[in-house]
């Protein structure tokens, strides 16, 4: 079962998939961007925000995503995937950014993946009080640096991604304790394997 967790930053995300490795200790564990040799290089060139193009960003995700998927997801469809992040993010930063077609993005997404995405992206989700809050106890990077606003219409943008591609979402509250948002996965994962 290839499964995402997906949310914006300082959702909890890193968290439960350490979370959830204790449970499933075959499990593959990756990362979108950066789970791959080239997908590291990727994601530092995002991270540093110094594209000027939105395209050139767009089209970084999807090199990184193709990569991902040809080395680390098909090779390991037989097991157990715990993705921190998928196609999913790169589909809502796009949307947030509006300049391409939502036609053109899944269209894209279809090719760079091969048609291969989670069969569930758990959704972390935060209030705005609770992400400024979070925000404020830690250094920003380039994209935290675009503010709450910015993240929040992310983490809208991520359920619309979901829709665009067909993947089934499970949104979780992302203030529960760690706990529960663990558990309230696992019991997830469990009805599908039942």
């Amino acid at each position: 079962m290839y499964i995402a967790i997906e949310g914006i930053d300082t959702a909890g995300k890193s968290t439960q998939i350490a979370k959830l490795s204790q449970h499933f200790e075959d499990a593959v564990l990756t990362k979108e961007p950066g789970g791959t040799e080239i997908g590291k290089e990727i994601r530092e060139m995002v991270l540093s925000a110094r594209t000027q193009s939105d395209k050139a960003e767009f089209l970084l995700f999807l090199a990184d995503r193709a990569e991902h998927v040809k080395s680390i997801i098909k090779p390991n469809l037989n097991k157990m995937i715990i993705s921190d992040r998928s196609a999913v993010s790169g589909v809502a930063y796009a949307l947030v950014k509006g300049n391409i077609s939502t036609t053109d993005l899944v269209m894209l997404n279809n090719f760079a993946t091969d048609n291969i995405y989670p069969q569930k992206v758990f959704l972390l989700r935060l209030t705005k009080k609770e992400l400024e809050l979070r925000l404020s106890q830690k250094k920003l990077d380039g994209i935290e640096l675009r503010g709450s606003q910015y993240l929040l219409n992310i983490q809208d943008a991520i359920i619309q991604a979901t829709q665009l591609l067909g993947i089934e979402l499970i949104e979780i509250d992302a203030t529960q304790t760690r706990s529960e948002i663990t558990n309230n996965i696992l019991n997830n994962i469990k009805d599908t394997h039942d």
